[in-house]
């Protein structure tokens, strides 16, 4: 309970206390006497939008202090914490806001420093405020059907209708989409039978492109690498390189052997030497027959199919081929193979598909319809009460020969949406004997304020 407010420099205010009691507390006085300002420094204090022209002219800031009793509604006790503020057992409650000429303003609640939205949500836990035009709302239509919804507790069934609407939705929608597709496709059918066929002819393979691209590489370089190892082959001479090592070598030897018949000493450095040179030409010709047929091993492991480079570049250009034609990546090409054999199966058996689909669409609209009509029937058990309700309190109110009644209207026909399949309308007679009417168009101000 509101139990003081504070204002300072608020419009025409410079400085204001007041205190209230329990019970209920009038606040008089003639037009411009400034009760609207004393409304609006509490919508200040509570969170309400700030207006620099609140600030008293002359003044460098306004401020309104509003003090609650200690809150013991568990639910705004949970909401206090959750914004970060404590409140002690017994501890009255206070919201505070200043604003600057400028149009700055600070919040707070309990002095803690708080943000305007936290402001804002406590103080519409605290307060509910209700202005002198609070009734307009009553005279368009479109709120009726809320108002009647909320007073007769209908959110289930509401939830059912706005369930069943999204469902009804969807099946429509897949219904749709099925005979779009089925429609496109038996458009384009000679194109995708060519299409399709083309592609099996083909056979693309995940990754293919990935995989030609790097074998043609290999055989690329294997053709260059095995004409260098030709060219190794040459210049190592073959026959001929082992047939002058070993010309070399007789002759070395012929030259010892007349060395040694000339009487020369075993030891001579002549024969040493000529012994050295005929070992070293043996050693030329084994390493000369071992880089040979090294030089022949490599070549043979380059060993590959005849024509390979020519198979691979003519499959991998093909696969280009295809995709520039279809106008997608080579990597796609098995998914559109797939995809065009699916559209036009939609031809062969997508009638069934569509049918099937069409029975899903009836059942969901079937259900629809159920739903609705319970909310229907749970609208008029509450537009009965509401009507009762209402007819009661008119008499008091000096509107004794007044009727009021709650008035359904069906939506177009066909139309099922998430609210249901008719409009409210709140209707009036003030006279006996006259016609029901909207609100807006035959309640006048006073009836409509009472």
């Amino acid at each position: 309970m509101l139990t003081a407010l504070s204002i300072r420099d608020i419009v025409l205010v410079d400085a204001l206390d007041l205190e209230v009691d329990g019970g209920l507390t009038v606040l008089t006085g003639e037009t411009g006497a400034g009760k609207s300002i004393i409304l609006d420094a509490l919508g200040l204090a509570l969170g309400a939008r700030a207006d620099a022209g609140l600030v008293r002219t002359g003044a460098k800031q306004a401020s309104a202090t509003a003090v609650f009793t200690a809150p013991d509604d568990p639910a705004l006790i949970a909401l206090i914490s959750e914004r970060g503020f404590d409140v002690a057992p017994g501890e009255d409650l206070i919201l505070r806001r200043t604003l600057a000429a400028d149009g700055r303003s600070r919040a707070f609640v309990n002095d803690q420093p708080a943000g305007v939205t936290a402001l804002r949500e406590i103080g519409q836990a605290l307060v509910e405020v209700h202005g002198q035009h609070e009734t307009v709302g009553l005279l368009d239509w479109k709120t009726h059907r809320a108002l009647l919804d909320n007073y007769g507790g209908l959110q289930p069934q509401l939830d059912g209708v706005a369930g069943a609407a999204d469902k009804l939705k969807t099946a429509e929608r897949t219904v749709a989409d099925l005979k779009a597709a089925a429609a496109d496709a038996a458009a384009h059918a000679e194109e995708l039978t060519q299409n399709l066929a083309d592609l099996d002819d083909l056979d693309p393979r995940a990754d293919e492109e990935t995989e030609l691209a790097g074998e043609r590489a290999i055989l690329g370089a294997a053709e260059k690498a095995v004409a260098d190892l030709a060219d190794a082959r040459a210049s190592l001479g073959g026959d001929k390189l082992s047939q002058k090592l070993s010309a070399a070598l007789r002759a070395v030897e012929h030259a010892r052997t007349r060395a040694g018949q000339a009487g020369t000493d075993p030891e001579h450095p002549l024969l040493q030497k000529l012994a050295a040179a005929a070992e070293a030409i043996d050693r030329t010709m084994v390493e000369a027959e071992e880089a040979i047929a090294c030089v022949d091993a490599a070549a043979n492991a380059f060993d590959f199919e005849p024509g390979r480079l020519d198979k691979a570049e003519e499959r991998l250009f093909a696969l280009r081929a295809a995709a520039r034609k279809l106008n997608t990546s080579v990597d796609s090409l098995p998914a559109l193979r797939l995809r065009f054999r699916e559209r036009l199966r939609l031809i062969e058996d997508g009638a069934e598909a569509i049918t099937a689909a069409e029975r899903a669409a009836s059942a969901a609209r079937e259900a629809y319809d159920v739903a609705a009509m319970l909310l229907t029937s749970a609208r008029e058990a509450a537009a009965e009460r509401l009507t009762a309700s209402v007819m009661t309190e008119l008499g008091p109110l000096k509107l004794d020969r007044a009727r009021f009644r709650v008035a359904f209207e069906p939506v177009a026909e066909g139309r099922r949406g998430p609210l249901g399949v008719e409009t409210i309308r709140f209707e009036i007679a003030t006279n006996a004997g006259t016609a029901f009417g909207p609100l807006d168009a035959i309640a006048s101000g006073g009836e409509l304020a009472r």
